[in-house]
C-alpha cells in the first residue's frame, strides 16, 4: 500500500481536484484506492456526494477518538474508489492534536492497520499545521500542486521547509514531487516559471503538466473524477498520464511499502 499526500499551504492550486482525479485514474488502471479528506472545508467529500453536516463519523473520529479508518470509510459510486470523509470537526485536530504525545504518528498508526488498498491519497488542508504534519509523517510521497504563477511558486519555499523538518523528525524517507496545475501554454509567464521550477527542482518536478480545463471544475460538481466524467477531455488524459508516471516511479522502487 502506497500512501501519497497532496499538500500545499496555498489554496486554489487544485489539491482536491488532483486527489479526486488522480484517484479516478488509478482506479481505471486497476488499483484499489482510498481517498482521505483531511480538510475542514470537506470539498473532496462534497465532490463525492457526501454532505458533511449529515456525517455521524468522519476522519476527525480517527484523529481524535482512535476510531479505525475502515469504520468511517464508505464506498463511492465508482467501484474500487472509497472515501474517508471530513466535516468541520477535523478543525479541532489542529487545536488538540499537539497536546498529545507523539501526535504526529496518529494517522500513520491508523493507516498501518489497513491493507486492502493499493494506494491511499491524503487531501491535506491549506495549511502546514498538525493535520498536514500527520499526513506527511504517514506518507511515502508528497505531491505539492502549484500554479505556474509567481506567488504560488514562491510559496513552495514553506512547503519544502516543512518537508525538510518532517524528514529530520518523523519521516526520513519522505519523497516529494512538484506538480504544475492550471497551466496555460499560451501564457509566456507560465512557460517561463515552469522552466524555473524545472531548474530548481530537477527530477522533483513531475513531467506531466495539468492544463486549464473547465471540465475539471464541472467534474467536481458532478461528483465524479474527470476520468469518469468526460473520459476524453484534456484533464482526463493528463491525469491518466500523471497516474501512469507515478505508478512507474513508485512501483519500480525496491523499498516495500507498509
Amino acid at each position: 500500500m502506497w500512501i501519497i499526500a497532496i499538500a500545499n499551504e496555498k489554496g486554489g492550486v487544485a489539491k482536491t481536484t488532483t486527489t479526486l482525479s488522480l484517484g479516478g485514474a488509478l482506479v481505471e488502471a486497476g488499483k484499489e484506492v482510498l481517498l482521505v479528506d483531511l480538510d475542514a472545508q470537506a470539498n473532496l467529500s462534497l465532490g463525492l456526494g457526501v454532505t458533511p453536516a449529515d456525517l455521524r463519523h468522519s476522519i476527525a473520529d480517527v484523529m481524535l477518538n482512535s476510531e479505525s479508518l475502515l469504520s468511517v470509510s464508505r464506498e463511492t459510486a465508482i467501484p474500487g474508489l472509497e472515501l474517508v470523509p471530513a466535516n468541520a470537526d477535523i478543525a479541532l485536530a489542529e487545536r488538540f492534536l499537539p497536546m498529545r504525545r507523539s501526535y504526529e504518528y496518529i494517522l500513520k498508526n491508523a493507516l498501518s492497520r489497513v491493507n486492502r488498498y493499493d494506494y491511499v491519497l491524503l487531501d491535506c488542508p491549506p495549511s502546514l499545521g498538525a493535520v498536514t504534519w500527520n499526513a506527511l509523517t504517514a506518507a511515502h510521497y508528497v505531491i505539492a500542486p502549484t500554479q505556474p504563477e509567481y506567488f504560488s511558486a514562491h510559496g513552495l519555499r514553506n512547503v519544502m521547509a516543512t518537508i525538510r523538518q518532517v524528514r529530520q523528525q518523523t519521516n526520513s524517507g519522505l519523497i516529494y514531487f512538484i506538480l504544475v496545475t492550471m497551466m496555460d501554454r499560451r501564457n509566456r509567464i507560465h512557460r517561463t516559471l515552469i522552466e524555473y521550477l524545472r531548474t530548481t527542482f530537477g527530477e522533483g518536478l513531475i513531467n506531466t503538466v495539468i492544463e486549464v480545463d473547465t471540465k475539471l471544475r464541472e467534474s467536481i460538481i458532478a461528483g465524479l473524477p474527470i476520468t469518469h466524467y468526460i473520459k476524453n477531455s484534456r484533464g482526463a488524459l493528463q491525469y491518466r498520464a500523471l497516474a501512469q508516471e507515478l505508478i512507474q516511479y513508485v512501483e519500480e522502487k525496491t523499498a516495500q511499502p507498509y
